[in-house]
């Protein structure tokens, strides 16, 4: 039974409104140092002494808006607006990280509804694994000193304030009766900042707004080639290269010293000093893997993000090599199931697939009609059994001609379903590297020169599409397709 302990709780500033958004930001700022300093702090001595007399508890910071108009916004935004009158709120996490997401969040919903912001300290605890994270050399150990228990001192992490209702378009409001304003709690950020750390070993801030996702090793050594190549070019914008363990590197000839144990999800940086670099993730295989990483990157709230792995072509007119460019996903890898239901149409973005389309041409130097040559676009078929081939076939094989499918892998369709769930621009650029409908298997020695030139150029291909994507104003990309009837004005 948890013992019923006075609480102790940091003094900060009152609530205030600000019509500024850089002030507002530091405000936040501010608040959540003092959260963090306060249970940091507190543990270290609680851990010291072993004793505690008294509960510890710290507050997210908080962002609140209120509006009394049906003053109509400029209609071709996606974000940056409420839908009615009201008051809506959302708890805050690492405003150093997300700082100019957040100052930009703010001078639209400023500049749409002429309103202030307030910020204040929200209702939600701040658990205390989450504060120490970013504290080097500071961890929340399994087993805590037995003079205390730890939940008896301190808030720990809630499912109850980190799922994702908001974000599956639920009708929810806060328990003040506010409604959200961001499509993440404070508490589903940290637990995902938490995960990616975990799983592809570099630091949150390191990601870029471009994320590119593969199912193959030889893509990150593709890509760190091309980096190396890039750092060599003092005009080319990007300033360094990350590997996993934040190893950084600068110049074309920088040392990398990768750890002895890779993670599950290697992943790698180009970055550029405003974020919009591009980085690489390798997946490996399977949809579980493909929505564990996309379910966490999304806190980031990236530009757009695209799938460049293999997959097994399903029409006999297509050679190994081969592009498949996805214009629609037939759904069976059930991971997304209960969060996307499968009558939910997942639709292709015209802005990604015209970049997509676009770099496929300018590194095959095909154009036009010649183009279909080497790319087909269709149906692209996601299931999670890598060795469906050996079943009985005539039931997956009616479906997929049914369906009109071209291509079939164990991750685009997760990928795309869940950039649409978070509203995070997807596409998908697949090569051929197997037709087990007709006899040409993944086996050792059977790729063409043809199949081996193409991978070469398919990493570069995505690269391209995301340099085009990056020229294109913020909201083009983030299509009024993926917002629901009632969204959060945060992107």
């Amino acid at each position: 039974m948890t013992k019923n302990l006075p609480i102790e709780s940091p003094t900060g500033p009152k609530d205030e409104q600000f019509e500024d958004a850089n002030a507002a930001v530091a405000r936040l700022q501010e608040l959540y140092n003092m959260a963090v300093e306060f249970l940091c702090d507190r543990f270290l001595n609680t851990l010291k002494t072993g004793e505690a007399s008294v509960r510890y508890r710290a507050y997210y910071p908080e962002i609140r808006i209120t509006t009394t108009s049906y003053a109509k916004s400029d209609s071709r935004l996606s974000y940056g607006h409420v839908a009615s009158p009201g008051t809506y709120a959302t708890s805050v996490t690492r405003p150093d990280l997300f700082e100019g997401y957040l100052t930009s969040q703010i001078n639209l919903l400023m500049e749409n509804h002429g309103v202030k912001v307030e910020i204040g300290t929200s209702s939600t605890p701040m658990p205390v694994h989450f504060a120490v994270a970013n504290v080097e050399g500071l961890t929340v150990p399994q087993e805590i000193a037995p003079e205390f228990t730890l939940r008896d001192v301190f808030d720990v992490p809630d499912l109850s304030t980190t799922n994702d209702d908001i974000a599956n378009g639920l009708d929810v409001e806060n328990p003040d009766g506010s409604r959200p304003l961001a499509p993440f709690t404070a508490q589903r950020v940290d637990y995902s900042l938490a995960r990616l750390s975990h799983y592809t070993a570099t630091n949150a801030k390191f990601f870029q707004n471009h994320v590119l996702f593969t199912n193959y090793q030889f893509y990150v050594e593709e890509f760190e080639a091309y980096a190396r190549q890039v750092l060599a070019d003092p005009d080319s914008g990007y300033t360094g290269f990350v590997g996993p363990g934040n190893d950084v590197i600068t110049t074309a000839d920088g040392q990398m010293s990768p750890p002895n144990k890779l993670p599950q999800m290697p992943t790698y940086h180009l970055t550029r000093e405003d974020g919009s670099g591009i980085t690489l993730v390798n997946i490996g295989v399977g949809p579980s893997n493909a929505k564990t990483a996309t379910d966490h990157i999304a806190v980031l709230r990236p530009h757009a993000w695209l799938m460049v792995g293999h997959c097994a072509g399903l029409r006999n007119s297509q050679q190994l090599g081969d592009f498949v460019l996805a214009h629609a996903y037939l759904r069976e890898d059930h991971v997304l199931d209960d969060d996307i239901p499968v009558w939910v149409p997942v639709p292709a973005l015209a802005e990604i697939q015209i970049a997509l389309e676009s770099a496929v041409a300018d590194e095959t130097q095909l154009k036009g009609y010649d183009l279909k040559r080497i790319m087909r676009t269709g149906t692209v078929a996601t299931i999670d059994n890598r060795n469906w081939e050996l079943r009985d076939q005539s039931g997956p094989v009616q479906r997929l001609s049914q369906s009109r499918a071209i291509a079939l892998d164990m991750e685009s369709a997760t990928i795309a379903a869940n950039g649409f769930r978070f509203r995070v621009p997807y596409g998908t650029l697949l090569c051929v590297s197997d037709k087990p409908l007709h006899g040409e298997l993944k086996l050792p020695g059977m790729a063409s020169d043809f199949y081996k030139t193409q991978v070469a150029r398919h990493l570069m291909i995505g690269i391209r599409a995301m340099e085009h994507l990056r020229g294109m104003p913020l909201e083009r990309i983030h299509s009024r397709k993926l917002r629901s009837f009632e969204e959060t004005a945060f992107l």
